[in-house]
């Protein structure tokens, strides 16, 4: 019962969180680790551990599902270079530098543990980077940048890290003969499972017609996507990855209204749920990491977890700030921008440099480290300290810092939905212009309303605001008062009521879009 106890305990905190953090206008991550240190803190403890084996595929997986889920192909292509830049070779250099910096404080440390922190703690975290700026209103193109970086260097660094725990295993070094081979079927090998494995998930989810099912098999895919890779000694990561970026675009697995709605909200709950999970399953254990640290080992844990810290903030920073102005000057020197949106210059440099926050990636993969790991209380300690610090320092004050550049969203995403709506509304006027069945008229006055609205506006998505809508809310709200007046006088049965009550939640959904 106590593991039981312990989650319900972790839900509530964390559903109190929520609330605090959306009052306080902060990124629930920040609140998060704050929570893992005041339960670290604690004076008191509760066994519970999980194993490493599971605590990737539980974290991770979802997680890169969730972001591969939601990339942009046309975006990624078009600002691949800046992607790459910084999910490869910043990410790389990162790593190589905390590697040094842990090397030269803690001598005794081997290089493949030194090399294993420095994956843990460089790649940003897709699920704090989204929720840290989903108050802000950055340039689409930096937007794009982030999100796809923290997609793309996740899978680039837990390489890296299971290489490193590889060699650490071996109980020295791996070798370019071990390394080249490995990385290579992880690439190519693990990148085809995903995309084999997207098309026979797509098949049988299109024949899946109810939202339980549906939903139960997307969990069970994804985790199964996981293991299969793992088990034929290829990268989960990439799988995932290749998987869900596949599966989005796949038509046949594209899904109804009534499938895809549940579906996108126990997604984004089970992510949350993770997120709250790790950062206070991270407490527990840094908690027991604490109390049983022998006289004068914090002091040195906290040294170390500094340097780490401002290691990955400076590198970071003038990695992006170096690129930016390159970029610019060659933009300057030959063609010039012809791409939309604003060009890169030291502001956007600085705007992306400053949004590395970590957060469940690293936390995961600080868990996952064998218990009989070189310093692993040590490192556990480390890679909290840069995921505290980073989402405490970089999470809050990154919204100043855009309005004191004055970067501001270039509006690309809302004149493409103008677009669309304009496409949107003409195909319907289109399919309805010869028909005289009854309401035919008042749907292509609809439309046509929708049609000009979306065509006239020159800010905005173009949105349509029917006269009526203000109507419809009040007459929606009033029906639902006597509906329930009906129930509780005993006019009506629950069953009715809930047939009722579906009919008017649909049409509330439909009044609420068009606010």
């Amino acid at each position: 019962m106590i593991v039981f106890e312990t989650i319900l305990a972790m839900l509530a905190i964390g559903v109190l969180i929520l609330g605090l953090a959306r009052r306080r206008h902060l990124p629930y991550p920040v609140l998060l680790s704050v929570a893992g240190v005041g339960i670290a803190l604690a004076p008191f403890h509760v066994e519970f551990h999980l194993e490493p084996e599971l605590v990737l595929a539980l974290f991770v997986a979802p997680v890169l599902l969730d972001a591969a889920y939601d990339t942009s192909w046309r975006d990624l292509k078009r600002n691949w270079g800046a992607v790459l830049s910084l999910a490869l070779v910043a990410v790389g250099v990162t790593t190589a530098a905390v590697a040094l910096v842990v090397h030269l404080l803690v001598p005794s440390i081997p290089w493949a543990a030194a090399i294993a922190i420095g994956a843990i703690v460089a790649p940003p975290d897709a699920v704090a980077t989204t929720t840290v700026l989903q108050d802000v209103r950055l340039p689409h193109r930096v937007s794009v940048i982030l999100r796809n970086e923290a997609l793309l260097n996740d899978a680039s660094t837990l390489l890296i890290y299971r290489l490193a725990l590889a060699a650490v295993a071996s109980g020295g070094s791996i070798g370019a003969e071990v390394i080249a081979p490995a990385f290579l079927l992880s690439l190519v090998g693990s990148v085809a499972a995903g995309l084999g494995l997207a098309w026979l998930v797509g098949n049988i989810t299109r024949r899946i017609e109810d939202a339980p099912s549906s939903i139960i098999f997307q969990f069970v895919s994804t985790f199964g996507v996981w293991v299969v890779s793992e088990r034929l000694g290829m990268s989960p990561i990439l799988s995932v990855v290749a998987y869900g970026m596949t599966l989005a675009r796949l038509p046949g697995a594209y899904q109804s209204a009534s499938l895809r709605i549940p579906s996108f909200a126990v997604w984004d709950t089970a992510v949350v749920v993770l997120n709250i999970v790790a950062f206070l399953v991270i407490g527990l254990e840094l908690g027991a990491v604490i109390t049983a640290a022998p006289e004068g080992e914090l002091g040195r844990w906290a040294t170390v977890g500094t340097a780490v810290l401002l290691t990955v903030i400076a590198v970071r920073l003038v990695w992006t700030l170096a690129a930016a102005l390159w970029s610019r000057r060659q933009i300057d020197r030959h063609e010039g921008w012809d791409v939309d949106g604003v060009p890169p210059d030291w502001r956007t440099g600085l705007v992306v440099g400053w949004a590395g926050t970590r957060g469940i990636v690293t936390v995961a993969t600080a868990l996952a480290l064998p218990g009989d790991f070189p310093e692993r209380d040590m490192l556990l300690f480390c890679a909290f300290a840069v995921t505290l610090g980073t989402l405490v320092i970089q999470g809050p004050t990154l919204r100043p810092l855009v309005k004191a550049l004055r970067l501001a969203d270039d509006g690309p995403v809302a004149r493409e939905v103008r677009t669309a709506r304009v496409a949107l509304a003409e195909a319907g006027l289109s399919a309805t212009r010869d028909d005289a069945a009854a309401g035919a008229e008042i749907l292509r006055e609809e439309l046509e309303f929708e049609r000009r609205v979306a065509q006239e506006a020159t800010e905005g998505d173009g949105r349509p605001t029917p006269p009526e809508k203000a109507l419809r809310a009040r007459v929606l709200a009033v029906r639902r008062q006597r509906l329930l007046a009906l129930r509780r006088d005993g006019m009506i049965g629950d069953d009715a009521f809930h047939i009722i009550e579906e009919e008017l939640d649909l049409a509330d959904l439909a009044t609420a879009t068009r606010t």
